[in-house]
């Protein structure tokens, strides 16, 4: 199929699927879609259990091959997905929980991975599976960051007090970033066999060129488009500037190596706050947030779609089926101890409601970057059955922990008194 027949085809089962599920499911219409595609793909996968004479499980796999998923997330959709998101931040929230959401973002992702890796090896080694400890350490990296897309879109559906809304959505937008930077390191160190080549030294240098060097550069690129969209009153040429935006300095901190997603992030968040109040006219505002929204809803429904159809061309062995199992509440243990971490220690400086740790941590969502990253681990033995978990882990967070989420937080916040 051509390039135009592949996206047709993507577009319309998406088309297809948000009106099934608007119709009847009425569920939050991202996850309604990841739905539908896992049900369309367990159902071809029984139909060519059943009847291997059938030739259209084969067919549609090789479609969804042509879909190169790291490629399609990390160098496409995400650049727009964190701006359209980045742009309804409220900055003067952010500023005031920017402790709580550095600490969770930085701090936070740095203990889950360690968590996560300690935890998951151990049980390898039990099951009689020898991972190596380092690799163990870069599935803790790729599974602990909080993915923005999956949590900004489940946000949208349910109602959460501003304060608890701005560290969760501050939080799943920044420490993608620091993910990024631990996958990138570890994966060094487990592709050099044991680390001798990769330093303290060289961690830090890693550490500031793509987190502090992507969010100056994108703070950079976001003033120079304020500036542009200031001299100017025509909402055409304004909207078409924030596109540029968003690809252009997501593509030019790729190229110098450093964080895209910060760098995006940040981009969008002073347009999004500065452009009102003296750049952007009523008219323009209208049509630049309206545009933004419409992307990010069309671009979720097809990432969400695409995570559901990737089980047919992820063969999973049974015999990663427990440690897969297993994952799931490693991974939901390790992200309540440093969510529950980091709440304690910030607790004497900044106020938090009651059942802050319980929404947090069962809001902390999974989605198409943690898959993203493992599809790009090289071909080694231990691919496999880190791939097969870290889908375990996504689908449970996305499919379980987001339906339940917003009934888990109406529960818990009942008292919305402040606490600390």
């Amino acid at each position: 199929m051509s390039v135009f027949d592949l996206i047709a085809l993507l577009l319309t089962l998406t088309a297809g699927f948000s009106w099934t599920n608007q119709r009847y499911l009425r569920l939050p219409p991202s996850i309604g879609i990841l739905v539908m595609g896992l049900a369309s793909s367990t159902l071809l996968i029984t139909l060519e259990l059943a009847l291997p004479t059938v030739a259209l499980y084969e067919q549609l796999a090789n479609l969804v091959k042509q879909v190169d998923f790291q490629t399609t997330v990390m160098n496409g959709m995400l650049a727009f997905l964190l701006f359209a998101g980045s742009l309804h931040v409220d900055f003067t929230a952010l500023r005031s929980r920017l402790a709580v959401v550095g600490s969770m973002a930085v701090a936070g992702t740095i203990i889950s991975t360690a968590l996560v890796g300690a935890a998951i090896w151990g049980l390898a080694q039990l099951g009689g599976m020898p991972l190596p400890f380092i690799w163990a350490l870069v599935f803790g990296a790729l599974i602990s960051p909080t993915d923005p897309v999956a949590v900004l879109a489940t946000l949208k559906a349910v109602k959460v007090p501003i304060e608890l809304e701005t560290d969760m959505a501050g939080e799943s937008l920044f420490n993608d970033g620091v993910g990024v930077v631990l996958f990138t390191t570890l994966l060094a160190v487990a592709s050099a066999g044991g680390g001798e080549e990769v330093g303290s030294a060289d961690v830090a240098k890693l550490f500031l060129l793509e987190a502090v060097g992507g969010g100056l550069l994108g703070l950079v690129c976001g003033y120079a488009a304020y500036r542009a969209m200031r001299a100017i009153d025509d909402y055409p040429v304004e909207v078409l500037i924030s596109i540029a935006l968003a690809m252009g300095c997501y593509s030019l901190a790729t190229a110098l190596h450093m964080s895209g997603p910060i760098s995006v992030v940040v981009a969008g968040i002073l347009v999004g706050n500065r452009g009102p109040k003296d750049a952007l006219s009523d008219l323009t505002q209208r049509y630049l947030f309206g545009f933004w929204t419409l992307v990010d809803q069309i671009l979720n429904s097809i990432l969400f779609l695409l995570i559901g159809l990737e089980v047919l061309v992820l063969r999973f062995d049974a015999s990663y089926l427990p440690l897969s199992l297993l994952a799931i509440p490693v991974a939901v243990g390790a992200r309540l101890a440093a969510t529950a971490s980091a709440v304690a220690t910030l607790r004497r400086w900044y106020s938090f409601q009651r059942g802050t740790v319980t929404v947090l941590v069962w809001g902390g969502l999974r989605g198409g970057i943690s898959i993203a990253l493992a599809l790009s681990l090289p071909e080694t033995d231990w691919k496999p059955v880190l791939l097969a978990a870290t889908y375990f882990v996504v689908v449970f967070t996305i499919l379980v922990q987001g339906v339940t989420l917003g009934r888990v937080a109406k529960r818990v916040l009942k008292n919305n008194k402040a606490v600390g």
